[in-house]
């Protein structure tokens, strides 16, 4: 069970929280016909990824056991068998489109652009799993994408019209993560020559630390853009948002510090829930939105 819960990687299930940001920056986080079908939106995600997590870890199980990290996953190390691994890869799958059926939505249109949005993240990711995550640079646009599908759903979840600012920030902000992340690769191979992925032979640290720097700024400078936005200012009643420009900038430098100092940014889930300097600034990132939206 141990094995089967480490497939799964349930750790993963905290990229899924971009679901509640449309009902979160909307003020109705709080509120049951918001949250509600944001949680269940939440699930779906969950459910979905996981299985896309048990068809990646059977498609790549050869090179998985020649990575000195990846051969330790249940598939790759045999602890898991690879039908077992198929049967949960198809109930997850399944289990993520029957939960999106049992809810009733607040109308069918709504309901078939949930399922739509679901159906395409499923097969973008075999997609990628299969082809795509071989191609430099499309490969972490790919991540990048699965993350505005996210907010997409969560917004027609809950009848949130979504923010044009919501939806870039969040495909940059992924986008710098993605890039982290295959940094992490990259500094591997060029330290002890073991490919983790094939199109790894197409990028280099010093491309990668010119890109990550770009998307970084680029997504620093759009964040302060969307703080001093006269109708951001005008929706939240409040002309001191800027002051949340501290936490995201020390996080994103924070992070570049992980990458390409500390080289371990190959893991951006497991960096957010170890790294207390990035957890502060989350946290404080959080709570003065709290005080603008909720108790201002």
């Amino acid at each position: 069970m141990k094995n089967i819960i480490k497939l799964l990687r349930p750790h993963q299930w905290l990229k899924n929280l971009f679901v509640f940001a449309p009902a979160f920056f909307n003020g109705h986080i709080t509120d049951a016909p918001y949250w509600v079908p944001a949680a269940v939106m939440f699930g779906a995600f969950c459910l979905a990824a996981s299985g896309i997590y048990c068809f990646n870890d059977i498609y790549d199980v050869e090179a998985d056991r020649l990575h000195p990290k990846k051969r330790l996953r249940p598939i790759a190390s045999g602890a898991v068998s690879m039908t077992t691994g198929y049967v949960l890869m198809l109930i997850c799958i399944v289990s993520s489109l029957a939960l999106l059926s049992v809810y009733e939505w607040t109308t069918d249109d709504a309901k078939l652009m949930l399922y739509g949005i679901i159906a395409t993240y499923i097969v973008m990711n075999i997609a990628y799993c299969v082809y795509l995550k071989q191609k430099p640079i499309v490969d972490v646009f790919i991540i990048a994408i699965g993350f505005v599908l996210r907010i997409f759903a969560g917004g027609f979840a809950t009848g949130v019209e979504l923010s044009h600012w919501l939806v870039l920030m969040t495909f940059l902000l992924a986008l710098f993560l993605a890039f982290a992340k295959r940094r992490d690769d990259v500094a591997m191979f060029e330290s002890t020559g073991k490919i983790a992925r094939k199109n790894i032979v197409r990028y280099n640290l010093s491309f990668m630390n010119q890109t990550i720097g770009i998307v970084a700024s680029v997504t620093m400078v759009c964040y302060v853009m969307y703080t001093v936005s006269a109708e951001v200012m005008e929706r939240f009643h409040n002309s001191y948002v800027y002051m949340t420009s501290i936490f995201v900038l020390a996080g994103i430098i924070r992070y570049l510090q992980v990458a390409i100092v500390d080289v371990r940014s190959g893991s951006p889930t497991q960096v957010l829930m170890h790294d207390k300097f990035i957890q502060a600034c989350i946290i404080c990132w959080i709570l003065a939105f709290i005080s603008i939206i909720y108790l201002g």
